[in-house]
């Protein structure tokens, strides 16, 4: 009784109101003791949702009701000539799904996360055809060369339908599908830089291809190959010819590249030995991920786009999520050290504004770390960050006795196997 109460201390008020998952359903009693209630174990899964439902509340919401550009802010860095209005919204709703999905694939239960889950299934379902209907208000920009970013976000959402067709593309009515498609393919007129850009113009043409909707195979086949000949080695891609230190390897590279090869395998239009290649590599890099988790919680804040805060453990997360870690590394450890960084990150004073908003930076309210292209919208790839929450309650993942990871064992004196690279 204690753990609902607590639960259910987390959830948004407006989140329980108005919205049932089921017709006949009981409605969820509600004693509500604070939205912001503490949860003092960061490493539990309880904190976790707590985290990811902080975040996405004021976009879904918002959205859900037709009221997001209306109350979203737009901060950007004052340095800034660039217009990012007529993009942010769609930023903040593809990101904010893109991570959120794999946990709203685990559908509705009757247990009280699984009750909460169904609430926040219902309002994504419902700002998505806000998002594609050309009535709303809050109708997004999906095409035009002038709003070339709409082929990025576009991609994040594409994504997300990708992480949970059940929950998020099947269950949908004919004229949101419709709506959706039109929205994806008026992306087409958007020419993709020569760089990461390659795998958003991918990731759609692979929804397209996933749902049977006349998905250009050539398109796809072209991201790949510039993928496969930008490879630097060790786990690790170029964005683009040249190699750049940052985390674009985890915010896009290597979760898209899994995901496009494998519906490109299942259709049989690509080789299965491909996928693994592909696999092996990004096992590699989440091993790399791991051990730059230092003891004290932190990584390097290195390279371009570090106010994406936690979501430069996508890549670590994925790898977790499909239950594919090397043989080193218990999934205990990557929560523990997962677990840190998120706490940190995310208590840090000023990271929301007081409608509960982020706000740019990286450990709190930095604005000068917010490079001119970024924007309110730009924050949500944070949520990619919680990928892991797509694995159910009873994975090893939350309920393995916690364990120290890579750099915390090996800077207090444990002995371990050495490292080693690969092709």
């Amino acid at each position: 009784m204690m753990y609902r109460r607590r639960f259910l201390s987390l959830i948004p008020p407006a989140a329980l109101m108005g919205l049932n998952f089921n017709a006949n359903a009981t409605p969820v009693p509600v004693n509500l003791q604070s939205e912001n209630a503490v949860i003092k174990n960061a490493e539990s899964r309880e904190y976790w949702v707590s985290v990811l439902t902080k975040i996405a509340n004021p976009v879904l919401e918002n959205l859900s009701r037709g009221t997001l550009k209306k109350n979203m802010p737009v901060e950007v860095n004052p340095t800034s000539t660039y217009d990012r209005s007529k993009v942010t919204y769609l930023e903040a709703f593809g990101r904010l799904m893109a991570g959120m999905a794999p946990w709203l694939e685990l559908g509705p239960d009757q247990t009280e996360e699984g009750r909460l889950r169904g609430k926040y299934i219902l309002l994504a379902r419902k700002s998505l055809a806000n998002a594609v209907d050309p009535v709303s208000p809050d109708f997004m920009q999906f095409s035009s060369q002038k709003y070339e970013q709409a082929l990025v976000d576009a991609s994040f959402l594409a994504h997300a339908l990708i992480r949970a067709p059940k929950e998020l593309w099947e269950p949908l009515d004919l004229k949101t599908k419709t709506n959706v498609i039109k929205a994806l393919k008026a992306t087409r007129s958007i020419k993709p830089t020569y760089n990461n850009w390659l795998l958003f113009m991918g990731m759609i043409e692979a929804f397209l291809i996933r749902i049977d909707e006349g998905g250009d195979v050539v398109r796809v086949d072209y991201a790949l190959k510039k993928l496969e000949e930008w490879y630097k080695g060790d786990g690790i891609y170029g964005d683009g010819p040249k190699f750049h230190f940052d985390y674009y390897n985890s915010f896009v590279i290597h979760p898209m590249l899994l995901d496009i090869v494998k519906i490109m395998t299942d259709k049989g239009l690509e080789k299965p030995e491909v996928y693994d290649t592909i696999l092996k590599r990004a096992v590699r890099y989440a091993d790399i991920q791991e051990r730059s988790i230092s003891p004290e919680g932190t990584f390097p804040p290195i390279g371009r786009s570090l106010v994406y805060r936690f979501g430069a453990l996508q890549a670590l997360g994925q790898i977790a999520l499909l239950s594919k870690l090397p043989p080193n590394i218990q999934p205990a450890q990557v929560r523990g050290a997962m677990s840190l960084v998120i706490k940190r990150i995310i208590e840090a004073p000023g990271t929301f504004d007081k409608n509960g908003w982020l706000t740019i930076g990286f450990c709190g309210h930095q604005i000068d770390v917010g490079e001119y292209y970024m924007s309110t919208g730009s924050l949500y790839l944070c949520t990619v960050g919680l990928l892991p929450l797509g694995l159910p309650a009873n994975d090893m993942f939350w309920i393995g006795k916690p364990a120290d990871w890579t750099s915390k064992k090996l800077w207090t004196g444990i002995n371990m196997p050495a490292d080693h690279s690969i092709p």
